[in-house]
């Protein structure tokens, strides 16, 4: 009888302990280090607005962090995905299985972020979408770990369609690149315009890295078209832009619209030809006294203002850790929770949220690029012509189509 009252009490002990321990748990870490990952393209088209600038913006954050979280080391991977979907994945797998990799950020590639963020929800893996634009990362292939951070391709021409066809520019025709963006950008802008009371009369796929888009321009100007709609980024953005010019396009009296144009982009194309353009954007580095600020730091470091992919980066892994040291923990679950009740008011973004498809909704602006009389020095680019509320510019959660929702 004694024995078993012995056996009793130790059980009970070790029972009252088991409470005491997880009452005053310690912060757990899945290892012994929290590890960020920036998958992005760091040798083609998208390589100055995303690749190493996104890398530093990661660095940055982790440093103005402390470079610590819940008493582990934060580190940093990285990794050029060559805007290949099966490259992306074999990284990311690799990640997640061999180094514990927690959060997966950058991208910068619509079909690569798809398919990561499909693969890095299977293993339990935060991924936040900075550069990757198509809205079907919120929608029909939403995920339960997947988060889109900075824009997407309603919300980039939501602001810019409705500007042009309000002021007459009713009938466009898109040169659009041929993979995952350009086809969302297409598919949404399409459904704006016409919503609008505008008729799209006829569209071109392009191949992504294309360097001669004469015969593409051909079409475009021959349809007449009163807006000649650029459904790509990048490289490819600039080099059709400056062809477009070459051509005589804008000259002879059609418009050219950009879906998705970066400070970077305008740079490369200089005023005298971008001058007009207008486009919307999450960013613009000389926008509020902490959006300049930060930008400054970067220029300090990179030698170029950041782009809204870079500056989206920064604020998505300080929004990431912050999350993390909340929770107490790097478990996705804890850490996806946090993350939904966080309102996000940094350098990036005023009073952010993230809803339960993973979009985060925040305003978006309308900007217009400056003349070259206008411009005071080599990055004032651009003036921000006005303020698209988020529930504006984003699709409406009811409207997604994003199949967790319900569940």
């Amino acid at each position: 009888m004694k024995r078993l009252l012995w056996a009793a009490a130790c059980g009970l002990a070790m029972v009252l302990s088991g409470f005491v321990s997880a009452e005053n748990a310690s912060p757990e870490t899945s290892g012994d280090s929290v590890t960020i990952g920036v998958l992005t393209d760091m040798s083609g088209v998208y390589k100055a607005v995303t690749g190493p600038g996104s890398v530093l913006a990661a660095k940055m954050a982790i440093s103005d962090f402390g470079g610590t979280v819940l008493g582990k080391p934060i580190k940093l991977v990285s990794a050029d995905h060559q805007n290949k979907a099966d490259v992306g994945s074999t990284i990311a797998r690799q990640w997640v299985d061999q180094k514990g990799v927690n959060l997966i950020t950058g991208l910068g590639n619509s079909a690569v972020g798809l398919a990561v963020q499909r693969l890095a929800s299977q293993k339990d893996t935060i991924t936040i979408n900075v550069g990757a634009g198509t809205s079907a990362l919120t929608g029909g292939q939403c995920s339960r770990y997947g988060i889109h951070y900075a824009f997407d391709t309603y919300a980039l021409p939501a602001g810019t369609a409705a500007a042009i066809v309000k002021n007459g520019g009713d009938t466009w025709f898109f040169v659009t690149a041929d993979y995952e963006l350009g086809q969302s950008f297409q598919k949404n802008t399409t459904a704006i315009v016409e919503k609008l009371g505008g008729k799209v009369v006829g569209s071109v796929r392009v191949p992504l890295g294309t360097t001669d888009f004469a015969s593409y321009l051909i079409q475009a100007k021959a349809s007449g078209a009163k807006v000649v709609a650029l459904a790509n980024a990048g490289e490819d953005f600039v080099n059709s832009v400056k062809q477009a010019n070459a051509f005589g396009i804008v000259q002879s009296g059609q418009q050219l619209a950009g879906l998705i144009v970066f400070i970077n982009d305008i740079k490369a194309i200089g005023l005298k030809t971008a001058q007009g353009l207008q486009f919307t954007t999450a960013f613009y580095w000389d926008r509020t006294d902490a959006s300049r600020k930060w930008s400054k730091r970067f220029f300090e470091k990179h030698g170029a203002m950041p782009s809204m992919d870079q500056a989206g980066v920064y604020s998505a892994v300080m929004t990431y850790l912050k999350a993390v040291k909340k929770a107490g923990t790097d478990q996705a679950d804890a850490v996806r929770k946090v993350l939904g009740e966080t309102t996000i008011n940094d350098m990036f973004v005023e009073g952010g949220k993230i809803l339960p498809n993973g979009l985060m909704l925040h305003d978006m602006f309308l900007a217009k690029v400056k003349t070259p009389a206008e411009s005071k020095g080599p990055w004032d680019l651009v003036k921000v012509i006005s303020t698209i509320p988020g529930k504006d510019a984003f699709i409406p959660l009811a409207q997604s189509g994003c199949p967790l929702l319900g569940k």
